[in-house]
């Protein structure tokens, strides 16, 4: 996948994990896109790789996995996995944060 096919896939993706951006804290779940280091594809040319990172626990980042495949279509490949230490450690921020106006 290109760098700007990448990209176009963010606003679907975004509708769908924030279909009203004005919405109050905290979200369902905190989110956040970047852009993966080149991987090699199946055939054989690098691709970018578009990376959403949830902060959700194992069974809730499924069902994000399952909606957001409903949205890419089955050619593009959605996984599940744990982040890299210090990847997307704001999304641990917003989660206390959110939850901390909510309890006020």
């Amino acid at each position: 996948m290109s760098v700007q096919e990448a990209l176009a896939l963010q606003e679907p993706v975004k509708r769908l994990l924030c279909p009203d951006p004005d919405h109050g804290p905290p979200c369902d779940v905190p989110w956040s896109f970047t852009l993966g280091d080149n991987e090699e594809a199946d055939d054989g040319i690098e691709a970018t790789v578009l990376v959403l990172g949830v902060y959700a626990p194992g069974r809730r980042a499924a069902q994000v996995a399952d909606q957001v495949r409903g949205v890419v279509g089955k050619t593009r490949r959605v996984t599940v996995s744990a982040a890299a230490a210090g990847q997307f450690e704001e999304l641990a921020e917003q989660y206390r944060s959110e939850r901390a106006v909510r309890q006020s």
